[in-house]
């Protein structure tokens, strides 16, 4: 982004266009660049100098200067001096203080007994004197990420930034709503999606615009631009309050692009609490797999884009889940009406206790979870077993009441993932050819075929290393099963004893 005294609009017949640069302003660009890598090793003062002198030349002044704000944050400045500013200041304001300084020679002897002070020459505590202040400072180096075309497209998009500034609403149509308003939840705006001819319309305002207009929130909107310019087709609208005039801004993709370089990286959540509780929700070792942003639900002529889903791992079945957390009242209530328009969606919704919509929830038939700092994991399991119960019921009915294994040891995680359920759905069927041993099935056979092999006395790794053979990996609940239990002496290891 620009400061706004560099920005340049046109405002022909009533609107707010920015002034792009186009390809024959490649040569400035590199002219720009060039003063900037020609003045390395020489002062802030002189680089400036020559900035001002490619200023008289060109047709807008401004222009130069944002492609010289933009490459200032590419350059490094330090102060060089053979002692420290501040130091030389104070010996030399005090020498000068016992003497009286007021004429020239009288400043060069002053100088002169400063550097003796200070183990100098009077010509390094005359350079160090003020080599600390900004015009002094010398460009130490200069690693430009830009070519003159990439200077170029980046100014016109911080250009762009800095017009949307002064707005009051943006409205955008985009062909990746979700990483749109992904970036708008996570600046805390306010948005709507509504549904029009050419698409899906987002329209994003501060939590301020729901009392009155206002343009406090133009930093925000212009960090959104760079999000939606790294979509592929985007038409931008926003209203802005053009010093008390209304005008409309109007930007799509063949305005802008995103340069080269990739920008900072940014939160992959939209508040501290959703973070949270994802991170400790995929801690968990559940039949359900957390998506964040899944697919945008309808709701009348709006749309709605929930905050997370839950996807059962062994069914087509999914449970969107949305946390209401920094919502303004009136927003609240505008978030409950289009839930109302949603039809057949199962919806979990975690709502801060100091909103106090709970009941407004439960009356639209939706399970309200609330929560106070951060959302438990058990009010969430015990919201999702609802459904788990009846999923695990229609698992176990469609498989018949006898299952017979084909394998002579088996695990009801192993048969679970065969038969594509869930271990519930099939630990209540019988296995007329096996025995359940903890969580393995195993054949007669096979536990006939332990008993010679296993005995009292034998060390616990020489009897694990049998059983892994028959790929028995439960190997407490089988030893138990053949009679035997397991000593243990200190840290030399079990052996088996008979129960």
């Amino acid at each position: 982004m620009l400061t706004k005294d560099l920005l340049r609009v046109t405002r022909r017949g009533g609107g707010y266009r920015p002034q792009f640069t186009d390809e024959g302003d490649n040569r400035l660009a590199a002219r720009v660049l060039g003063v900037y890598q020609g003045h390395v090793d020489e002062t802030r003062a002189d680089l400036q100098a020559a900035l001002t002198s490619l200023e008289r030349e060109a047709d807008d002044f401004k222009l130069v200067r944002g492609f010289a704000s933009l490459l200032d944050r590419e350059a490094t400045f330090e102060t060089r001096a053979a002692v420290d500013p501040e130091r030389t200041r104070e010996t030399v304001f005090g020498v000068a203080a016992e003497r009286n300084v007021v004429t020239a020679d009288e400043r060069d002897a002053a100088l002169a007994a400063a550097a003796e002070r200070l183990g100098v020459d009077a010509a390094s505590v005359d350079e160090s004197l003020y080599a600390d202040r900004e015009q002094r400072q010398v460009l130490v180096a200069f690693d430009s990420r830009w070519t003159p075309d990439e200077l170029r497209r980046q100014y016109d998009l911080s250009l762009a930034q800095t017009a949307l500034f002064d707005a009051t609403e943006v409205r955008v149509l985009t062909n990746d709503p979700k990483a749109f308003v992904s970036a708008v939840k996570r600046l805390r705006l306010m948005y709507e999606i509504r549904k029009t001819p050419d698409g899906r319309e987002v329209v994003v305002t501060g939590p301020d615009a729901l009392f009155r207009t206002s343009r406090r929130y133009g930093t925000r909107f212009a960090r959104l631009l760079r999000t939606l310019v790294k979509t592929s087709d985007w038409r931008l609208e926003a209203t802005v309050d053009d010093r008390g005039t209304e005008r409309t801004l109007e930007l799509d993709a063949s305005d802008l692009s995103v340069p080269g370089t990739d920008p900072l990286a940014e939160p992959a959540f939209d508040s501290g609490v959703e973070a949270d509780f994802a991170t400790r929700f995929r801690s968990l070792d559940l039949d359900w797999t957390l998506v964040r942003e899944p697919e945008p639900l309808e709701s009348g002529a709006h749309v709605v884009i929930p905050d997370f889903s839950f996807d059962y791992d062994h069914a087509p079945f999914r449970v969107f889940f949305e946390i209401m957390g920094f919502w303004t009242p009136e927003y609240v209530e505008k978030k409950l009406s289009r839930l109302a328009d949603l039809e057949d969606v199962e919806l979990l919704v975690a709502v801060d206790e100091s909103l106090g919509v709970g009941e407004d929830l439960e009356a639209l038939d939706y399970r309200a979870i609330p929560y106070t700092g951060t959302v438990r994991l058990k009010d969430v399991r015990d919201a999702l077993r609802r459904y788990e119960d009846d999923l695990v019921a229609e698992s176990a009915a469609s498989l018949p009441e006898d299952l017979r294994p084909g394998a002579d040891v088996t695990t009801f995680a192993a048969l679970a993932e065969e038969y594509g359920v869930s271990e519930d759905a099939v630990e209540g069927k019988s296995f007329p050819e096996h025995e359940r041993v903890g969580r393995t099935l195993v054949r007669p056979t096979v536990l006939d075929a332990l008993e010679g092999r296993v005995e009292a006395e034998m060390p616990l790794s020489e009897a694990e290393e049998v059983l892994a053979e028959e790929g028995i990996t439960e190997a407490s609940a089988l030893l138990s099963r053949l009679g035997y239990r397991v000593e243990w002496d200190g840290l030399s290891g079990g052996v088996l004893r008979t129960k």
